[in-house]
């Protein structure tokens, strides 16, 4: 039984990142915790490993920077020089051994063929594995020359590890052109056994070329102006150094222009040109030789409105552009779109279920919080469903669309001015793709007086004219609702900047509740240290009734079993069991019973405390024949004083995620946000609105 994998690479700048990063967000969906560990890196002890601070970062893994690797590359070749190479892997086996203990899975990242121990990397690659007696995925990086080339390539290094008594799980080809993708899987499956999961992945220009963040980094360039843009990408550079008409030529989408800090004419003409729609975008400007523009060149750049990075460095343009053309593409933990981009392109290239069957060989019990995050997110991807977010101005708002975006987990529209949009994202720093994002304004908007003429006739018994039903239209609010009743998307999520009352008064006008429910609730999916609970009602109900509690009861249950969390319902009451008597724990009793009357099929206790409900060893004590007692998923709160003050206090002492409130009751989902938001508390309600969605 495995309970790790090392993805070994053929050579240097093979992709390995996507693999490592696809991996880790995988096998975070599918086990409790899960370790990372790189034996070995390539920069200095006194200097931090990008990757390993790219994983720990964007995963938010419970690990220490200096566990996460043994040696640096200069150790490696001193201790082999020594002849104590012997040393090594024993010490890389105790740090593995130390970390297997402490997680279900561990991930284990090869060399990176770069630096001081590429001439020993292979062989030391074969020899970590073997020691560590865990199986192989291997990474291969297509040959530019062939595709018979690439599979000799891969070939051996697949008999590398085969002949070191090594398992070989997977191979991936990576960076393959388009044209040989089909090939190249073919070809794969004839040098290895139908048992090992093989797949090809194609070269992304997105990912191969360097940001202008990159060029800063590597060239330690002083940033004058543009900090929104360093993660522009660059495809190609150019020293301007003649005429600017001549130069002009030469540019291309994204390119990055290389010319001495005095030649003012280049460096406004470039600005210039990345306003203009009859030129490609520039992605930033490389000042030379220590030079920088004068003072009143300076006010001028100053003053415009569309700026690119403009950066300056000490050495000359020659040995300037040398640097610049030796610059390697790579994945830092702040470029969410480069880290977005990889986990998509592994998604949708390696067949992750056919993988999974082969990394996981034992079953975890319960719902951890990176499963049911990582299982929304998958969910949502496979049937994608389009999501309304009215406050399309607010800047939490156009962050989390550029997530999605970016994942292409909903088809999100956003409301608003289109150029104001625009404006907002470029002043926050946010890189949107409009392209993939629908921006609609309802004043301004073809539904419009269809929108009006529908309002009119619905609420026209309630006094409403078509002047009052036009100026309603307008608000985002009900326009974005009005978008749900009538189809055009599946689900509304809004309440970053309005009220909850603001966000539910027009779906209780129109979308109305469902069939046989009488009233609207929500549910938090509270995600603690490891386990995933249900809390309701903790935003909408001030004081239910016996029989809306019940409701609200089945209405979470329901919602827990709709999400991969199995129902076990403890209706909340400060009593447990049968002694405590008064008018609140009698309401939680009677609304017990008709949940049992309703739904004899859930398993449900109360009145019940919340220790005796979730601490199996207060619930031994005081409710030792109770199936849901100690391990209750589904809390039901009797009131909204005690629900709301609950999952705020848990949240704040004990650092849980809290998701939503999901509103639960509608023929149709509207979710309400709290106007202290987040961008990832938006991000995940929307993902759980598409859900919803796909249950209609």
């Amino acid at each position: 039984m495995s309970k790790a994998i090392y993805i070994a690479a053929s050579h240097s700048n093979s992709g390995k990142s996507i693999v490592t990063l696809g991996l880790m967000r995988l096998l975070l969906g599918k086990t409790t915790k899960v370790g990372y560990l790189k034996p070995i890196i390539t920069v200095a002890k006194n200097k931090k490993d990008f990757h390993i601070e790219t994983i720990i970062s964007h995963f938010d893994l419970d690990i220490d920077y200096h566990d996460a690797f043994v040696f640096t590359g200069k150790e490696v070749i001193a201790k082999r020089n020594q002849g104590k190479i012997g040393d090594v892997i024993d010490t890389i086996i105790k740090q593995y051994k130390k970390m297997e203990s402490k997680y279900d899975f561990v991930l284990v990242e090869g060399t990176d063929f770069e630096g001081d121990a590429t001439s020993v990397e292979a062989e030391l690659n074969v020899n970590i594995a073997k020691n560590l007696g865990i199986p192989v995925l291997i990474i291969s990086k297509a040959s530019k020359e062939s595709v018979d080339n690439t599979i000799e390539n891969t070939k051996l290094i697949y008999d590398t590890f085969r002949n070191g008594d090594v398992e070989v799980l997977s191979v991936i080809v990576n960076k393959v052109s388009k044209d040989n993708l089909i090939k190249t899987e073919k070809r794969l499956l004839e040098i290895v056994p139908k048992s090992v999961v093989t797949c090809a992945v194609p070269f992304s220009n997105k990912l191969s070329n360097p940001t202008v963040a990159e060029i800063v980094r590597e060239l330690d360039a002083e940033v004058m102006f543009g900090v929104s843009g360093l993660n522009n990408p660059i495809s190609a550079y150019g020293v301007g150094a003649m005429q600017l008409r001549n130069h002009l030529e030469h540019y291309v989408e994204d390119y990055l222009v290389v010319t001495p800090g005095d030649r003012a004419d280049i460096i406004l003409g470039s600005l210039q040109a990345n306003s203009s729609k009859n030129y490609p975008k520039v992605a930033g400007i490389l000042l030379t030789g220590g030079l920088k523009p004068e003072a009143t060149i300076l006010r001028l750049i100053d003053g415009l409105s569309d700026i690119v990075p403009i950066l300056s460095v000490q050495t000359g343009t020659f040995e300037t552009a040398t640097n610049v053309a030796n610059v390697q593409a790579q994945i830092y933990s702040e470029n969410t779109d480069k880290i977005l981009a990889s986990l998509r392109i592994f998604n949708k290239y390696v067949p992750t279920e056919e993988l999974t069957n082969k990394l996981i060989k034992f079953e975890t019990k319960g719902m951890t919080p990176k499963m049911f995050q990582y299982n929304m997110v998958d969910r949502a991807q496979k049937h994608k469903k389009r999501v309304v977010l009215p406050e399309g101005n607010d800047p939490r708002v156009l962050e989390a669309a550029a997530m999605l975006a970016t994942l292409n987990i909903v088809d999100v529209t956003l409301l608003g001015d289109v150029e104001e949009l625009k404006i907002k994202a470029e002043k926050i720093g946010v890189a949107i793709n409009f392209d993939k994002i629908k921006i609609i304004n309802p004043s301004t908007s073809e539904y419009l007086e269809d929108f009006v003429n529908t309002f009119y006739e619905l609420r026209k018994h309630k006094g409403i004219n078509i002047d009052m039903a036009r100026d309603t239209m307008t608000d985002v609010s009900y326009f974005g609702t009005m978008m749900v009743h009538k189809g055009l998307v599946d689900g509304m999520v809004s309440g970053a900047v309005n009220t909850t009352q603001h966000t539910i008064r027009p779906a209780l006008q129109f979308i109305k509740t469902k069939p046989g429910v009488s009233v609207v609730s929500s549910v938090f999916f509270m995600c603690m240290e490891n386990r995933v609970s249900v809390f309701g009602d903790c935003a909408i109900n001030p004081d239910p009734t016996a029989e809306q509690l019940a409701e609200i009861a089945i209405s979470s249950a329901d919602s827990a079993a709709n999400f991969g969390i199995e129902p076990r319902v403890a209706m909340l009451s400060y009593s447990s069991g049968s002694s405590g008597k008064g008018a609140q724990v009698d309401k939680v009793r009677t609304a017990t019973e008709i949940v049992k009357a309703k739904r004899p099929d859930l398993k449900i206790e109360g009145p019940i405390q919340y220790d005796a409900a979730v601490d199996p060893g207060v619930a031994k004590s005081k409710m030792p024949d109770s199936e849901v007692a100690g391990k209750a998923t589904v809390l039901i709160f009797p009131d909204l004083n005690t629900g709301n003050n609950t999952y705020k206090a848990i949240q704040r002492e004990t650092g849980a995620l809290a998701i939503g409130p999901m509103l639960q009751g509608l023929n149709k989902p509207v979710n309400d946000l709290s106007r202290g938001c987040t961008v990832d508390d938006i991000f995940n309600t929307v993902i759980i609105t598409a859900i919803q969605a796909q249950e209609l």
